[in-house]
């Protein structure tokens, strides 16, 4: 593994630990993320609208160019919904 690799891994770990502390300081950002990716999960591009809403709803500053850490959470996240929708 290149040191190029190792330091990528490193940035999407720390990255989603940052994304971690915000949610264990406001806790109710998942039921709210929860609820944006509900809405926008059949869309064509869902990933860029459950981002958008986020961003403008709640302290998640996901950018309009996804990182690796924000590409890995909103993947994370409609894979929740779809799992939630398909036990009803």
């Amino acid at each position: 593994m290149s040191i190029a690799e190792i330091k990528n891994k490193e940035r999407v770990i720390n990255e989603l630990l940052l994304f971690i502390r915000k949610v264990m300081v406001e806790p109710d950002i998942c039921d709210k993320a929860k609820d944006i990716a509900r809405k926008h999960i059949n869309e064509p591009n869902a990933a860029q609208l459950i981002a958008d809403e986020l961003t403008s709803t709640t302290n998640v500053k996901i950018p309009v160019e996804h990182s690796d850490a924000d590409t890995l959470f909103l993947e994370l996240l409609k894979d929740v919904v779809r799992d939630e929708q398909a036990l009803y």
